[in-house]
């Protein structure tokens, strides 16, 4: 029986071999989702299209078709502009932490003293993103300490742009930069997941090619662009996807659909909301896998 089964994995080829793989890989996730997701997913998809009310004997769920939708859309005043919100923050700040995380993940992968430390510190919002310092950010200290920040930096901001302009940099550059800024709390606490990824893929590049290219004479600069970025393009790839969705998990629109489903006890209306929106990350989503797809590198 071994035998008879090593000589069907035997004569599989190696792109096979690597499918086969994947598929045992991603087993136990595809598992968890059918077991514990798919049944959810189901329901919400027949609430979003249903009136559903509590009653003495249980719950009552009455189909109405698109209504639900059509009130999120164009009843609820609420809705279109969390939603413009969220993709609009998405477009800005995903471009921002995916070349920061790039930028520091170079830095933090050449050989200086404290490195460990520096390591540690840029993945430490990561941690503590999770616990109390979560719950601390809704609250007046770490709000009037952003407050300051923000209206420290103004002024600074201010002549950040008048140089730039001045040096014939395009507007929208210069308004997207100068909102880089006053993005950056945000930008570094969601971006210690992708330096850690970029770290380890850095780490992955042989480093004869790097040899090579200095006999070659090239300098950093171009090692970094003719080496270091297309090795790490797949990463660039899993990063943008990954910050997407992490960028959409928690924002204004996932509380405006938490609210109206657990405060206002619409679930109806609160599960149209939720596929709305999840309409709208995976338009995204696909957007972005096309244009990447095209653009990456990978090593045979």
């Amino acid at each position: 029986m071994k035998t008879l089964m090593k000589l069907k994995w035997g004569n599989r080829t190696y792109a096979q071999q690597k499918a086969m793989w994947g598929v045992i890989y991603v087993l136990p996730w595809l598992i968890g989702f059918v077991l514990f997701f798919f049944v959810p997913l189901l329901a919400s998809l027949r609430y979003s299209m249903s009136k559903i009310q509590a009653n003495a004997d249980g719950i009552a769920i009455q189909f109405t078709g698109l209504t639900n939708y059509i009130q999120a859309l164009t009843v609820n005043t609420s809705f279109n502009r969390a939603l413009i919100e969220s993709i609009t923050d998405v477009l800005v700040n995903v471009p921002l932490i995916v070349i920061f995380s790039l930028f520091l993940a170079v830095i933090l992968n050449q050989k200086f003293r404290g490195r460990a430390v520096a390591r540690s510190i840029f993945f430490l919002p990561v941690i503590l993103a999770s616990g109390v310092i979560m719950s601390l950010e809704s609250t007046s200290l770490i709000e009037a300490v952003n407050q300051s920040n923000s209206g420290g930096s103004m002024f600074g901001t201010l002549e950040l742009e008048g140089l730039m302009l001045n040096a014939g940099v395009s507007e929208w550059v210069v308004t997207y930069l100068s909102g880089a800024v006053d993005r950056i709390y945000q930008i570094v606490s969601q971006s210690g997941v992708q330096i850690l990824i970029f770290l380890a893929g850095i780490q992955t590049i042989s480093p004869q090619l790097y040899e090579a290219s200095k006999m070659e004479g090239a300098t950093g600069y171009e090692a970094f662009w003719k080496i270091t970025f297309p090795m790490v393009s797949p990463l660039i790839f899993v990063n943008a996807i990954y910050t997407i969705i992490d960028s959409f998990a928690n924002n204004a629109m996932t509380e405006l659909i938490r609210d109206t489903g657990f405060v206002k006890f619409d679930f109806g209306l609160s599960s149209a909301m939720a596929w709305v929106y999840f309409a709208a990350i995976a338009i995204i989503l696909v957007v972005v896998s096309i244009i990447f797809s095209k653009r990456v590198f990978y090593q045979d």
